[in-house]
């Protein structure tokens, strides 16, 4: 038998109906499609809806941008293995510092692509403070600052022999 001798129901030219709309579609905020920069307390960051246009949540994304900027600078210039470690140890330790502070890095950078002026502002105030304080010549927390007199990362341990003089 052919296929074309196959009896044809009633309901087959017909187009088939249209699927129903979607219930649970995100609707995107008017302020989340900047491509620009703009001034303003609403904004909406890493999270939907966050902070969104509640002022305090807006101070508080501020500072959670600016801390986090913070931690990626402390983190750039951390030395916590301590020496004479194992080897293996201190680099899957250093690996895991590493990936937190890419972790922290990102967070800042999707903050900053909200285009928002204030966010943008901490971010950059943020690892300025951070370079500052923990990567700068002119650390008090690091070693090798023009305070100390002498070289090396921001280190948790320190070096017995720096201070102790010499015997002769």
């Amino acid at each position: 038998m052919a296929i074309d001798a196959l009896p044809i129901h009633h309901n087959t030219t017909a187009p088939p109906p249209p699927p129903p709309p979607p219930t649970n579609v995100h609707q995107h905020h008017p302020f989340s499609l900047f491509t620009h920069f703009y001034w303003g307390k609403d904004a909406e960051i890493l999270f939907s809806g966050w902070p969104g246009h509640n002022s305090a949540m807006y101070a508080l994304a501020l500072l959670f941008v600016f801390f986090s900027a913070v931690l990626v600078e402390l983190f750039s210039n951390i030395n916590v293995v301590r020496p004479g470690s194992k080897r293996v140890a201190a680099i899957l330790f250093q690996m895991g510092i590493r990936a937190i502070r890419a972790g922290f890095a990102y967070l800042v950078m999707l903050s900053v692509i909200s285009y928002n002026g204030g966010i943008f502002i901490a971010a950059v105030v943020g690892h300025a403070v951070g370079y500052v304080a923990f990567g700068s010549p002119v650390s008090i927390f690091r070693k090798g600052s023009a305070n100390t007199g002498h070289s090396g990362a921001l280190s948790v341990y320190e070096n017995k022999s720096i201070g102790k003089k010499k015997k002769e």
